[in-house]
């Protein structure tokens, strides 16, 4: 399996007012503000579907993250005992993909509104996916 080319692309882009690490909450119910998600061109047809209201998973890659973590103080506090980062939310692991739930504010062409999020300014997002009720089968 080690020969198979795993390559993502980028689906568009974050636009936020958080343009540091340092700066941004750890979770986006602590604080976060809103941002804009704009996707791009070639894959604007995905965006058929969504509507204001619906509430989102947003997949992104943490372009800014060091990929050559294992292990890490749980939210940054030295207090807590080193952890594996599979057992964290750190941004710092192999692969550094961040999920975040998310309500879709506005749309406006091939560009949502959504929040609240603490992805920083320029974070590529990988993917969309909904959030399912346990009723739903999409």
């Amino acid at each position: 399996m080690s020969d198979i080319d795993y390559t993502l692309a980028p689906v568009g882009f974050i636009h936020s007012p958080l343009t540091n690490r340092e700066g941004a909450p750890k979770q986006g119910y602590e604080g976060a503000p809103n941002a804009w998600l704009e996707i791009n061109e070639k894959f604007a047809e995905g965006l058929d579907g969504l509507v204001v209201g619906d509430n989102v998973i947003l997949i992104t890659w943490f372009h800014q993250s060091h990929r050559d973590v294992l292990q890490v103080h749980p939210r940054g506090d030295m207090q807590n005992p080193l952890t594996g980062v599979f057992a964290t939310r750190s941004p710092d692991r192999p692969n550094p993909l961040g999920l975040h739930r998310v309500r879709v504010l506005a749309i406006d062409g091939r560009r949502l509104h959504v929040g609240p999020l603490e992805a920083i300014d320029g974070t590529p997002v990988v993917d969309i996916k909904p959030v399912l009720s346990q009723a739903s089968d999409a």
